[in-house]
């Protein structure tokens, strides 16, 4: 069973996915044609679909159904990650739909491992409209004017055409990127939002401005000159992408989203029992003294978190090379780079 699946392709059983236990379960038929609990479960938990299990968003997750009796709060018919939406495409228009299916079954893993990190997730549009986090998945027009992905007090914009391989190619290759996915961008706007949540303000303001920078840097400026005159020489030796060396908003959302590549993919490798073999791949580990916090708590632990990410990807790297195809990672963390990527283990885990 995967992460996608809603039917079992051997047998035929119901399958689908719970947020609340992080976890495909197998599901037989409950008291009433909607509702659905574990098979052999007895009585509970119930469970309801997705109200987009049956539209283009193919959505398997699942919503516990508890004794509501007590709240005058109407029933969600939506997941917790479709229920985040608060703009979708015209479906009615030829080729949304299929682009908002991919959206959607990106989106759906990114909150998938929010949850799993204990972070924050509420909607914006009906659970916490002041501090909530909510998507406009949103299509150009013809003669109108430009999506621009980006993210803007909690609400995260995306121009669904990025879920279109030949597009989101020609972009990449213009702009010059050696990675570009439906994923990257959702985790890197996602980093922006929990910049807001969890640093501006609060206790990690002043050293993420000690390790980043000022973020009071002014940011149209910062960008324009990054565009025209590109980053600097040395970039890869305190950055993790050229494009985090713009501004130290975008220095965060890069490093964010590469701590959730990290956690996601290496947790799939543990799930599947994938990993490099010892002498496989020559590398020099990272030693201690790198790290933003050598004395933290589970300091060594999270230095072995990064070692072998760096052993996996070099094997992974190589077995795409086989293919002929363009490195599963392509990029090179430095010292500077797995300081801030500590820094970023920290605030999430200060968040849970």
């Amino acid at each position: 069973m995967f992460f996608r699946n809603s039917r079992c392709l051997a047998c035929g059983t119901a399958l689908g996915y719970d947020p609340e236990a992080g976890e495909i379960v197998a599901l037989e038929p409950g008291p009433s044609a909607a509702l659905w609990r574990r098979w052999g479960g007895g009585s509970t938990p119930l469970y309801a679909r997705c109200a987009n299990f049956e539209t283009a968003a193919a959505c398997n997750w699942l919503l516990p159904r508890r004794n509501e009796r007590r709240t005058k709060k109407p029933r969600r018919l939506l997941c917790r990650s479709c229920g985040l939406n608060r703009t979708i495409p015209d479906l009615a228009v030829e080729g949304s739909a299929l682009l908002w299916g991919h959206v959607e079954a990106s989106k759906r893993r990114v909150v998938s491992s929010l949850l799993g990190l204990g972070l924050p997730v509420r909607s914006r549009v009906d659970e916490d409209p002041v501090n909530g986090l909510a998507f406009d998945l949103l299509r150009p027009q013809p003669g109108g004017p430009p999506v621009m992905t980006g993210h803007a007090d909690g609400i995260i914009t995306l121009n669904v055409e990025e879920a279109d391989d030949v597009k989101r190619e020609r972009l990449r290759a213009a702009m010059q990127e050696p990675y570009r996915t439906l994923l990257g961008h959702l985790r890197h706007e996602l980093g922006h939002y929990y910049w807001m949540r969890l640093v501006s303000g609060r206790t990690w303001h002043e050293p993420f401005k000690a390790l980043f920078g000022d973020e009071q840097a002014e940011y149209q400026a910062a960008l324009k000159r990054h565009y025209e005159s590109g980053p600097p020489a040395d970039w890869r030796l305190r950055h993790v992408s050229a494009y985090a060396s713009a501004h130290p908003w975008e220095d965060w959302a890069e490093t964010w989203a590469h701590y959730l590549h990290m956690v996601d993919s290496l947790d799939t490798a543990a799930s599947f029992g994938l990993h490099a073999l010892a002498g496989d791949v020559q590398y020099e580990p990272f030693p201690t003294a790198v790290l933003y916090q050598p004395d933290a708590p589970a300091a060594e632990e999270f230095l072995s978190f990064v070692n072998r990410w760096i052993e996996l990807t070099g094997v992974l790297n190589e077995m795409s090379r086989s293919m002929g195809q363009a490195d599963l990672y392509p990029f090179v963390l430095s010292a500077a780079v797995v300081a801030k990527l500590q820094f970023v283990h920290l605030v999430v885990g200060s968040a849970t």
